[in-house]
């Protein structure tokens, strides 16, 4: 049996995930990160993105974040975010609706627009639509 290490996933609403897990692997600030028992402590900064949460074998779980902070220790991986969502919870409408926004806006030559949060809607929609696709070619659904 493989060596696990405790994992939870925290939004701003409610606690996501919480349970054992043999590896995670989280969108970091300088880079992806994989973390498994008996890691280096660290904290970062994570980038809006995909977790991935190894249970077992081959049971893997998908996760949406939008950002938040990732804090490591040998026996815990805590991962706080504003908006963390199971893949499989995702809504797709939204998302392409705020894609659809977020590009409009962009596009827009009215110069009324803030770009830097037209950019960040921007990324956290393609990253949400992403984490959706991934969970569906997974063959989970």
């Amino acid at each position: 049996m493989a060596m696990t290490i405790h994992v939870d996933i925290v939004s701003a609403e409610a606690e996501i995930c919480s349970g054992q897990a043999e590896l995670v692997v989280a969108p970091a600030e300088m880079g992806e990160v994989g973390i498994t028992a008996r890691h280096a402590p660290f904290l970062s900064r994570l980038k809006p993105g995909e977790v991935r949460v190894k249970v077992s074998g081959d049971e893997t779980q998908l996760f949406y974040i939008s950002g938040g902070l990732l804090e490591v220790q040998p026996d815990i991986v805590t991962i706080l975010a504003d908006v963390a969502v199971r893949a499989k919870d995702i809504d797709e409408a939204a998302a392409l609706e705020a894609k659809q926004r977020a590009e409009e806006a962009l596009a827009s030559k009215t110069g009324k627009i803030d770009y830097a949060k037209a950019e960040a809607e921007l990324l956290e929609a393609v990253m949400q639509l992403r984490t959706l696709e991934k969970y569906r070619s997974s063959g989970r659904v």
